[in-house]
């Protein structure tokens, strides 16, 4: 469960995650990894990079970083100078590339050192970043393959280079397309878009959740009864202003 930040979280917002994986048959074998009480493990990963001579402390403000926050070489020549409030970053190469076979988007190729040069592993807030929790957390369950959406692509080689640096296994990864508005945005909750907690949905009863979906996007609900989401949706056709993300599609 990423319950990495919890000024952001809403109370009841991850139980309610959990119920609404289960009303959907989705079960999980072992106890739930909750990372708010992962902090010594990411510590502990932190102390193994900072001795190799990969971190770097960063007192930027938000107006000072770069494109995608970079640091941009301000804080790197200056460490005695950082005051105790600071961003804790690794260093990338600059001709760091990192390349990995996508089950479904292919063969993927990224200019670390350009696209992310000083990515943040933990926050001025001394909250631990969401980069370096997943890959601590992947490599303690034994995680082999990855599956979600295309829109967390961009994460996969900063995920790669933390996994190299540490000495961990490298899973298989598939990125699915997913649906966003006419804006980009997917049904995440931090882009304001409705929440689905079908309540009373089961494995036989689909149509609540069904309903919840109509209702996020605006859609006319059909006459009759529904057994699943394809009659509500067919492949053929998309509910007004939705579109498929694919990262290929974007330049």
């Amino acid at each position: 469960m990423e319950d990495l930040d919890p000024p952001r979280e809403e109370p009841g917002a991850a139980q309610s995650i959990l119920d609404s994986l289960q009303r959907h048959g989705l079960h999980w074998d072992e106890s739930v990894m909750w990372q708010g009480q992962r902090h010594p493990a990411y510590a502990d990963a932190l102390e193994r990079l900072r001795a190799l001579g990969c971190l770097f402390r960063c007192d930027c403000t938000r107006a000072m970083l770069g494109p995608d926050g970079a640091c941009g070489g301000r804080c790197l020549p200056r460490q005695e100078e950082v005051g105790p409030v600071a961003a804790v970053r690794v260093k990338v190469p600059f001709d760091c590339t990192v390349e990995f076979e996508d089950r479904l988007q292919g063969r993927q190729s990224h200019l670390l050192g350009r696209e992310w040069p000083d990515f943040v592993l933990r926050r001025k807030d001394g909250l631990d970043a969401y980069q370096l929790a997943v890959v601590v957390d992947d490599a303690a369950q034994g995680v082999t393959h990855i599956v979600r959406g295309s829109d967390l692509i961009d994460s996969t080689p900063r995920q790669l280079f933390l996994q190299q640096l540490l000495g961990f296994p490298t899973p298989d990864y598939c990125h699915l397309p997913v649906i966003t508005n006419a804006l980009g945005q997917t049904t995440r909750g931090q882009s304001r878009t409705c929440a689905t907690r079908w309540h009373s949905c089961s494995r036989r009863n689909h149509q609540p959740g069904c309903k919840a979906v109509a209702r996020c996007w605006s859609m006319p609900w059909p006459t009759g009864n529904l057994t699943g989401f394809r009659e509500l949706w067919p492949s053929r056709r998309r509910p007004p202003g939705c579109e498929l993300y694919h990262p290929a599609t974007l330049a």
